[in-house]
């Protein structure tokens, strides 16, 4: 009976300490949890802004000019065919005839038939007297534009134009295809002239330049117009802040002294306007 006892008393032992370690199991798994070091989190420090040097209440504005003169390797001559007869009809034959002729004689230059193209053709009464209602005849002119690519046979070309029947030369004009090179060129030297400008006053002024406010353009060369190029009037190079002459290259080498046509040189100029600021 004694025996009996005990092993009861021995079975309960058992399921009191099963009991007590399963309540306090999750507080153990808790604790255990709370005991884990913390995950380290990264602070970003704020980046620091830069100072502003642009004060637009404080700037300097300064201009700044250059010219590239380079040889043309193209010419544009435009050769005009005068003719008269008594019908339309007879005097379109006889103008067609001649241009056959003048187109006939640029070919055997070399010139390409793209590069030969009708500029302007027109065709009026002649009046005789000039001012009354008698027409006496028909007047054509005809006017050929013609692309040298070849700039040193523009004086033969004219010469064997007229020899085919030309009677007009309207215009010789000289440029350059590559245009849009030289005028890159052209606008970083004006913008390089206006900076170093700028500088240079700022600093007499007890001062230094800052970043740029604004930039405009104004760039002109056609014959003192409003074109890129010229031919040969530099009148206003006096005023630049930089020129710079260009290599000659295969592509455009002088006429002879001899020749009537002179290429010479073209200057593509460049003009800009900028604001700085002070700091």
């Amino acid at each position: 009976m004694k025996h009996i006892s005990t092993i009861v008393n021995t079975i309960l032992a058992v399921v009191l300490i099963l009991i007590l370690l399963a309540t306090g199991l999750p507080n153990f798994s808790a604790q255990a949890a709370g005991r884990e070091d913390p995950i380290p989190t990264a602070t970003v420090e704020p980046a620091e802004e830069p100072q502003n040097t642009c004060d637009p209440d404080r700037n300097i504005h300064v201009s700044g000019t250059a010219v590239v003169n380079v040889l043309p390797d193209r010419a544009l001559i435009q050769l005009g065919v005068q003719s008269n007869g008594k019908t339309p009809k007879e005097v379109q034959a006889r103008n067609a005839a001649t241009i056959q002729k003048v187109v006939k004689a640029m070919k055997a230059l070399g010139v390409e038939a793209k590069d030969i193209s009708t500029d302007r053709y027109i065709i009026q009464p002649i009046y005789e007297p000039y001012d009354s209602l008698f027409i006496n005849g028909y007047r054509i002119y005809n006017i050929v534009a013609i692309t040298m690519r070849d700039v040193d046979k523009s004086s033969d070309a004219i010469a064997a134009a007229f020899q085919a029947g030309a009677n007009q030369v309207v215009n010789v004009e000289f440029y350059t295809s590559e245009l849009r090179k030289y005028r890159d060129q052209a606008r970083e030297m004006a913008m390089k002239a206006a900076s170093e400008k700028a500088s240079a006053l700022s600093r007499a002024a007890g001062a230094d330049t800052g970043c740029v406010l604004n930039i405009s353009e104004n760039s002109w060369s056609y014959f003192n117009g409003n074109n890129w190029w010229s031919g040969g009037n530099n009148q206003n190079l006096w005023t630049q802040n930089a020129v710079q002459n260009v290599e000659p290259t295969n592509a455009g080498t002088p006429a002879s002294d001899d020749s009537p046509v002179s290429t010479g040189q073209i200057s593509i100029r460049a003009e800009v306007s900028v604001t700085f600021a002070l700091k």
